[in-house]
């Protein structure tokens, strides 16, 4: 993603993996499995407490994820990000509980966000979007509305990039004029770019009816 709304600023993929075309396997199922598999990922890291079970599922759902020709690069991308806190978490439970319990628990973050990521990247965000619309359309009788939902999702897969890129870019600024220690050289102009482009996509969306709910 390139730039936002009146400014150019980097683009930064954010934990899950854009889409890549091909004709995969993976690439072909249908959208409802996929979502499924993400579902059990989901509930799976909250049942499973060996950390060899976790660490077989991560290992399938990687050779998957390579399988789609999206490549070990774009595979490291999207866990790159968390590595950090990952680590922080891994020290801290396993100062609690132990080694065995603190790799279990990473190793689960990283089977839902690899889960996840293998539906983005083998899923176009139209594609997405609409089945996100059709499976919350029994939700309609009780006055959810799934194609606002599906927006909201659509906003929020454009933002965190964008805001993420705003972030790197005004870390760079400032690490060449040596502020980089400066908080306030770092989060105030993230701020003002971020409140600027949340208001720039409130005007767009008005400007499309989307903006009110209807009466």
């Amino acid at each position: 993603m390139r730039g936002g709304p009146g400014n150019a600023v980097r683009g930064h993929g954010f934990l899950l993996a854009n889409y890549v075309p091909g004709a995969s396997l993976i690439h072909r199922a249908p959208l409802w499995l996929k979502f499924l598999v993400v579902l059990v990922c989901g509930v799976a890291s909250f049942l499973v407490v060996d950390w060899l079970v976790s660490a077989a599922v991560l290992a399938t759902l990687c050779c998957l994820f390579l399988l789609t020709g999206a490549g070990p690069r774009r595979l490291l991308g999207t866990v790159r990000p968390l590595a950090l806190v990952l680590l922080v978490i891994g020290l801290f439970q396993w100062w609690q509980l132990g080694a065995p319990t603190a790799l279990r628990i990473v190793l689960n973050i990283l089977v839902c966000v690899v889960a996840a990521s293998l539906l983005t990247v083998t899923t176009p965000l139209q594609r997405l979007l609409d089945g996100v619309v059709s499976l919350a359309g029994p939700f309609r009788r009780f006055g959810a509305d799934p194609e606002r939902f599906a927006l909201t999702i659509a906003i929020m897969l454009r933002s965190i990039p964008y805001i993420a890129g705003a972030f790197a870019d005004v870390r760079d600024s400032a690490r060449a004029r040596g502020l980089e220690r400066n908080p306030r050289a770092l989060v105030l102009p993230v701020f003002i770019t971020t409140v600027a482009f949340a208001r720039q996509t409130g005007e767009a969306l008005a400007a499309r009816g989307l903006g009110e709910a209807e009466d």
